[in-house]
């Protein structure tokens, strides 16, 4: 069988899977948008303990209401129980999502507002569709298809999404000029260690940093900024710059940060005209 032999059974396996998944989403049938999602409050934080794993994430008590059955529920966060919980203070607004009459599976998220349509995997089905006619295409007449077919869409897709990149990223700039700046403390320091399959051992350091707001709330954080010897960093002070809306957006260092979304604007811009270029290039050369 020869390549065109081979691109039926992949467009319409990839195809047909994309149509149901969309057809579902329409419908609103996928496992997203059957998901329950609610508030729950952080009622209490333990502060971690020094030399654990940073994979159990800050623990946390949280209280929330099932909707259907208005029953209030207190839980924890011990366990396999969805996103870990890197910044956490009293008070603090965290999601919880669990299937339908299931309360008890919950799953906690740390972006109380995220949700979705379930249109991840058939939107990756129609992207495997669009390569296997593009792929052919390139075999068949040469490389400036493949230029062509896959630099255009994506040139395409980055021009539509960089003016929200741009306002994110002047939003990012406004955000740390008004950042308040308050004293802090390590309070432990984390660590993971990994084996890979020739024996070679790797560490992770994560340090923890505590700090009091302005209005009085009391911040546990997992501090992932580079320091430069995150071992000895507990018992260390520091400043602390936070966003007085939202103290999980914090740095140490503003000006470090500032020049960090500036570069990855110009690389956004960067990899915009390159993609594009080569697009140029392809239709040229047809």
């Amino acid at each position: 069988m020869d390549w065109h032999g081979y691109l039926v059974p992949w467009c319409g396996v990839f195809g047909a899977a994309a149509l149901v998944g969309y057809g579902r989403s329409l419908a609103g049938m996928t496992r997203a948008q059957r998901t329950v999602r609610v508030r729950g409050r952080i009622e209490r934080v333990d502060e971690p303990r020094h030399g654990s794993s940073p994979e159990d994430g800050i623990g946390v008590v949280v209280s929330f209401q099932d909707p259907s059955t208005g029953q209030e529920f207190t839980v924890t966060n011990d366990g396999e129980r969805g996103e870990r919980t890197r910044v956490a203070w009293t008070g603090r607004e965290i999601g919880v999502r669990y299937p339908p009459g299931r309360p008890h599976a919950y799953r906690f998220v740390n972006d109380p507002s995220e949700g979705g349509r379930g249109l991840g995997w058939p939107t990756f089905a129609l992207l495997l569709c669009y390569a296997g006619p593009v792929t052919v295409l390139a075999i068949d007449r040469g490389w400036p298809w493949a230029l062509l077919g896959f630099c255009g869409p994506w040139a395409l897709s980055a021009a539509y999404h960089l003016p929200g990149n741009i306002r994110d990223r002047n939003r990012r700039l406004d955000r740390l000029a008004a950042m308040a700046a308050v004293p802090g403390r390590f309070v432990a320091v984390l660590r993971s260690v990994t084996v890979d399959d020739d024996g070679y051992t790797s560490s992770r350091l994560v340090p923890v940093l505590a700090f009091t707001t302005l209005d009085g709330r009391a911040v546990t954080a997992y501090c992932e900024s580079n320091l430069p010897d995150a071992a000895r960093a507990r018992g260390l002070d520091a400043t602390v710059h936070y966003a007085p809306d939202d103290p999980a957006v914090f740095v140490l260092d503003v000006e470090a940060a500032r020049r960090s979304w500036k570069l990855d604007m110009a690389v956004n811009v960067v990899g915009l005209l390159v993609v594009a270029t080569a697009a140029v290039v392809g239709a040229v050369a047809l």
